[in-house]
């Protein structure tokens, strides 16, 4: 249950189309439901603002079903990362408005809310390769409420390519760039703007890359201000972060 959903209840029953027993019996669901394999977290979107994200690696299609199935009917949107077309599949099955975005392997159901004031996040890629972990960041942010535009193949390898967006780097509240190889387009667009730049390293590249870590401790090491990094190809959590911090700055 988020937020809107909990103010309509209250107020449903403060006019009496509700009765006391009936909320008790809405609100005793909260914080959580046990499923037995899973303890849905339905308190979450009142807590902070978003409801709980299904990370589908590593669970049957059964138990993320299941735990999808147990969100969507008490939150108005709900967000299922990592997976699979054949997960997605079992899920449209069970809830038909379901909708797949297969580059960041995102299962999207629901809407947000709109608003004027949206966050505006814009979502940089060094290379095509990194476009997965781009896309993760980019589905994360619009599904909680933020405007954003993309931007992808601007790497350090062909600056010219970056530097034509500069009036993108202004429209944006908050930035988020990833990158692989040796992350260094982090460093460069955190130089470039007085914004707040989440970096994302990934695991491309070449043997000595070591799936991500030369990308991870060179944005790490970023002599660029304003720079925050997360962990190896979380576009999730950048997206995420770049939410939270665009509604902030708005």
């Amino acid at each position: 249950m988020d937020e809107h959903r909990l103010r309509d209840l209250l107020a449903k029953v403060s006019v009496g189309h509700v009765s006391v027993d009936e909320a008790v019996t809405a609100l005793r669901r909260l914080p959580f439901e046990d499923l037995g394999y899973a303890k849905v977290d339905h308190h979450r979107a009142i807590r902070q603002g978003f409801p709980e994200v299904v990370f589908c690696q590593g669970k049957t299609i059964p138990q993320v079903v299941g735990i999808v199935k147990a969100l969507y009917a008490r939150a108005s949107i709900v967000l299922a990362t990592r997976a699979a077309p054949e997960v997605f599949a079992a899920v449209q099955d069970a809830i038909p408005e379901a909708i797949y975005n297969e580059a960041a392997r995102i299962i999207v159901i629901g809407e947000p809310r709109s608003s004027e004031n949206a966050p505006r996040v814009l979502v940089i890629s060094a290379g095509t390769s990194d476009i997965p972990v781009a896309e993760e960041a980019a589905a994360t942010a619009e599904a909680a409420g933020c405007e954003v535009r993309r931007v992808f193949d601007v790497g350090v390898a062909g600056l010219h390519r970056l530097l034509e967006h500069h009036g993108d780097f202004e429209a944006a509240d908050v930035i988020v760039v990833v990158a692989g190889m040796e992350g260094a387009l982090a460093s460069v667009v955190g130089g470039l703007v007085n914004k707040p730049v989440i970096a994302v390293p990934t695991s491309v590249g070449y043997g000595a890359s070591f799936g991500g870590l030369a990308a991870l401790l060179s944005m790490l090491n970023s002599c660029a201000s304003g720079v925050v990094v997360v962990n190896i190809d979380n576009g999730f959590g950048a997206g995420y972060f770049a939410a939270l911090l665009g509604k902030r700055e708005r």
